[in-house]
């Protein structure tokens, strides 16, 4: 697939660190697909779609490749492949649950939307470190979908993790299915909670993906193609994944702890 040009036509500052680049165009994307975004002479990476129209890519500063992303200005011009990826799946329930740690509530927006627009009513937990952490907050209660934010200071919301907050609203609401999107020893012990209740969950895992269409293999994980049979994954595959919540690999394919 080649790439598609695209005129930056926004950039929102999130927090300290993450920005959303709003480009002319939009694309036919699921909720949890990537886009791989290229910057000539530099590289290309994989980001997630928080919005199909307009396109819009939420993005934290995480290395060079993003720092260079970040020097971007409105008019710019942005190259992506894509929609790559295997989505979540919204099927026909009244109740879900959206849990999202760091920059990983960003491809929940594009959920929720969609959810509404299928009449499925989303609740969303956003979990940060601080404060100045909490992304995209404004965004879902302008969507009126009820927002739960949770800190590990307390700085705003509950103080707590996202899964201290998710565990409170399943034990008293009727979830249909939970859905979830970050850090991935947070989503491992979210979907112990979701096995202890017997609810249905689906993750988006994280791994470093190269090509996006299944060929170079850098992304496998137990025979898994994270790039082309995720990076959404129902719970109860990953339960069978050694790697998953324990382990990680870098560029070079060597494992190292999460």
């Amino acid at each position: 697939m080649l790439p598609r040009r695209a005129k930056i036509r926004e950039i929102v500052n999130e927090n300290h660190r993450v920005k959303s680049f709003v480009l002319d165009c939009s694309i036919i994307a699921k909720p949890g697909q990537y886009v791989m975004v290229w910057l000539p002479g530099v590289d290309e990476k994989p980001i997630s779609v928080s919005r199909q129209d307009p396109l819009t890519l939420t993005v934290a500063n995480r290395g060079p490749f993003t720092s260079r992303l970040f020097e971007l200005k409105v008019n710019d011009y942005m190259s992506f492949r894509g929609p790559f990826g295997n989505g979540f799946a919204l099927r026909a329930v009244k109740n879900i649950l959206l849990v999202g740690g760091g920059y990983g509530v960003a491809p929940l927006r594009f959920l929720a939307e969609t959810a509404l627009q299928k009449n499925i009513r989303p609740t969303m937990v956003i979990g940060a470190k601080t404060a100045e952490d909490v992304i995209l907050e404004e965004a879902f209660r302008e969507l009126n979908v009820k927002t739960v934010v949770a800190t590990d200071d307390g700085s705003k919301g509950v103080k707590g993790t996202c899964v201290d907050a998710a565990r409170e609203l399943l034990d008293k609401e009727k979830f249909n299915a939970v859905y979830s999107c970050g850090p991935e020893k947070m989503m491992a012990a979210l979907a112990q909670e979701c096995g202890k209740r017997g609810v249905r969950c689906q993750l988006s895992l994280e791994r470093y993906i190269k090509c996006g269409i299944g060929v170079c293999g850098q992304c496998c994980c137990d025979g898994l193609r994270v790039c082309h049979d995720g990076p959404v994954f129902d719970s109860r595959v990953l339960k069978t994944v050694n790697d998953f919540g324990r382990l990680a690999r870098s560029a070079s394919g060597a494992p190292h702890p999460i």
